[in-house]
């Protein structure tokens, strides 16, 4: 039987699948397809995302919680019906911004295009961000200010087999997309993968044997290494300064900003020896077009990006691309490893708190009013720009704040930072709305969970970390009463006497095209049919015979005087440093075995077994002074809160740092400590280091963890 041609519903390397309906009801055998991104290639979590499909608590019926405080299964109608009500008693006593809407980078463009649409239309609220604000803001801030336009790989992921160095700052995609490592082969092969990390990750593992570079930096110090990076290329005349004059707008800031910064003082901020500075400077400019080298490449990950100067250090490794003449170069660049599935597709069409379809502003009078006709309203009846995600969370209950939370594609109780804040907010308000495909820890919080569709279950479109748009398509139906999150936007606006909202993902999309016409991300010239016929479109693509866009600036920069805008930065420490009581850091990131929140891949026996509690790993000498032997609890205590959890002893981990995994929920959830500081432009906020205090702990009686 013929397979339906799709992709896997994880990360945004999208890797290519065929489904084969199978005996049971709802399930599927997954088989890997060639692709760009994959070349035939699935990790472990890609191979087990059937299950996902027929967990056994997978949510079929909608609930509500009843006065005994039970989620008991109700109607659709009832269900929409008391979400309706309780919107329209909200906004009548608190205004149109009583209500928010919170969405995730996982959902399918026609669903991100929607929720945008429905908040703005149907509810009229200027509250509306999603988790995207965790992931990929601070390299959209940064890219946009110096390229005038954000897309996450502005060329194919193809490209990076032939560079002859791939700078990697805080990356780990051997675990995170593991069939991407194939790319990196070429530079691998002339020692020439250079990997910024504080851990030796699987990533930073394949730089052995003479195939590259460790940098294995300070947590929180990477703008102080990309800016010495750069000093060594300037100060030993390895720049393209010929590239410098005709395509930057001013070449000498690079030289103001980074002079101070050798690597002998680099070395004392970040732990990186000075002569592994040089050399790491010197094999990546070799690789240099100007010096007639094979290209290369820097890609910044979240390891860069969650601090509070996430985007002044993505701005800092633009700088060096420029420096060495790679934006716009063929086989040469600097992009930006997206994480979530959708996440470049989901920050294009509107969720985002300042953002119209078609990556426009909605600040933007001109952007306003286009959009507002393809939707048939007044530009003047759009709210304005609203708060980003932390700040809409904690704006949660106030006085002043949204009473109701609407959330479509997310865990908030999971990712977001400063949990008991979270949960404090959460619990605040009137109404709590979430729809998902299995009682996730948020939805369990909830007054009303609606259940929706998954992957496999549904049509639609993705974007890739490349900008490539692909097709997603359902290869069974969905059990019990699940349905899309396309049909609660329609069946709460129809009940607000709000028309013009399709349950139809096609019809969707055709309005997608239409609304993202003339726009940064336009995808006016892409359709099913030609998706269905080629695979995949590389946005920006304007009309219908245009062929797509896989590589972007090689003609110029879309910024007003067509040259990339050096933005001067410097090292600044973490929000949240060192002190006597709290001598090491904490830094959180993922496992081979799960995704996100874990929300689905907790629930595979497969990953649960090989990964199946949160565990710290720290250094042998500092688990020595502590007297904290492998497998033995220890206590993690930031200024937000503390939790006990097993040891797992390991020189991979600098002596200064202890890494703990962020996917799991509960007594589990490392989110608990992290801080929520925010990035002044990005408003990212630093999950990525905190001074944390480590002791000791008892074991409990039930053992570590529950």
């Amino acid at each position: 039987m013929r397979g339906v041609s799709t992709h896997c519903p994880y990360c945004a390397l999208q890797c290519a699948t065929t489904l084969h309906p199978v005996a049971r009801p709802g399930a599927v055998e997954v088989r890997p397809r060639d692709f760009p991104t994959n070349r035939g290639g699935l990790c472990r979590k890609g191979w087990t995302a059937p299950e996902v499909l027929t967990v056994p608590d997978r949510l079929t019926m909608p609930l509500v919680r009843n006065a005994a405080g039970e989620l008991v299964e109700t109607s659709w109608d009832a269900a929409l019906d008391f979400v309706s009500d309780r919107i329209k008693a909200l906004q009548a006593a608190h205004g149109r911004d009583a209500i928010a809407v919170f969405g995730g980078g996982g959902l399918t463009n026609e669903k991100a295009y929607a929720l945008g649409k429905f908040a703005r239309v149907a509810l009229k609220t200027a509250n509306v961000d999603y988790n995207g604000r965790f992931c990929m803001s601070s390299a959209a801030a940064a890219t946009n200010r110096a390229f005038g336009l954000d897309r996450g790989l502005p060329f194919p992921l193809a490209d990076l087999g032939g560079a002859g160095a791939v700078l990697l700052v805080g990356s780990n995609i051997a675990e995170t997309m593991p069939p991407a490592v194939a790319h990196l082969q070429g530079a691998r092969d002339t020692g020439g993968l250079l990997v910024v990390d504080p851990r030796r990750s699987a990533t930073a593992g394949l730089t052995e044997e003479n195939a590259g570079i460790h940098l294995q930096a300070t947590p929180g110090t990477d703008l102080a290494l990309v800016l010495s990076l750069t000093h060594v290329v300037l100060q030993e005349g390895l720049a393209d300064t010929a590239y410098l004059q005709e395509r930057t707008d001013d070449p000498d800031a690079l030289v103001r900003t980074t002079a101070s910064w050798w690597p002998e003082r680099a070395e004392r901020v970040t732990g990186v020896p000075a002569a592994t500075i040089r050399r790491a400077a010197r094999v990546l400019a070799a690789a240099a077009p100007v010096h007639g080298g094979a290209g290369a490449f820097i890609l910044t990950g979240r390891g860069a990006e969650q601090h509070s100067k996430g985007t002044d250090t993505v701005t800092a490794c633009i700088n060096l691309a420029l420096a060495l003449g790679l934006p716009g170069r063929l086989g040469s660049g600097y992009g930006c490893i997206t994480g979530q599935g959708n996440g470049q597709g989901g920050r294009e069409h509107g969720q985002k708190a300042d953002q119209l379809p078609g990556y426009r502003s909605i600040s933007d009078p001109a952007a306003r009013a286009y959009v507002a006709g393809v939707w048939g309203v007044d530009p003047d009846e759009l709210p304005g720009p609203g708060k980003s995600a932390v700040e809409l969370i904690n704006s949660l209950g106030t006085t002043d704040g949204p009473k109701a939370l609407l959330v479509h594609g997310s865990n908030l109780l999971v990712s977001a930072p400063h949990l008991s804040s979270v949960r404090e907010r959460l619990a605040s308000l009137d109404l709590l709305v979430v729809a998902d495909v299995v009682p996730s820890e948020t939805a369990l919080l909830a007054d009303v969970v609606f259940p929706v569709t998954q992957w496999a279950e549904e049509d639609g479109t993705m974007t890739s970390l490349e900008g490539r748009v692909l097709r997603r398509r359902a290869a069974v139906a969905p059990p019990g009463e699940v349905r899309s999150d396309l049909a609660v936007f329609a069946g709460i606006a129809e009940r607000l006497d709000v028309p013009g909202f399709s349950t139809d993902p096609a019809e969707v999309f055709e309005e997608l095209r239409r609304a993202s016409a003339g726009g940064k991300a336009d995808y006016s010239g892409i359709t099913w049919e030609r998706l269905d016929a080629d695979e995949a479109l590389f946005w920006p693509v304007p009309h219908d015979g245009h062929p797509g866009t896989p590589r972007l600036f090689s003609d110029g920069f879309p910024t007003v005087d067509g040259r990339a805008h050096v933005v001067p930065v410097d090292h600044r420490p973490v929000a949240d440093d060192l002190s006597t009581e709290a001598p090491l850091y904490l830094v959180t990131g993922r496992l081979l075995q799960h995704y996100q929140s874990g929300a689905q891949t907790r629930r595979v026996p497969e990953l649960a077994e090989a990964e199946p509690e949160v565990y710290a790993e720290i250094h042998p000498r500092v688990a020595a002074q502590l007297g904290i032997g492998d497998g033995r609890p220890l206590r993690l205590r930031t200024a937000r809160g503390s939790m006990v959890l097993p040891a797992r002893v390991t020189a991979d981990v600098r002596p200064d740092t202890v890494f703990v995994p962020f996917h799991f929920g509960g007594a589990e959830a490392v989110n608990e400590l992290t801080n929520d500081a925010l990035d002044p432009v990005s408003r990212m906020p630093e999950f990525k280091a905190c001074a944390v205090e480590v002791t000791a702990a008892a074991l409990p009686a039930t053992g570590v963890p529950a």
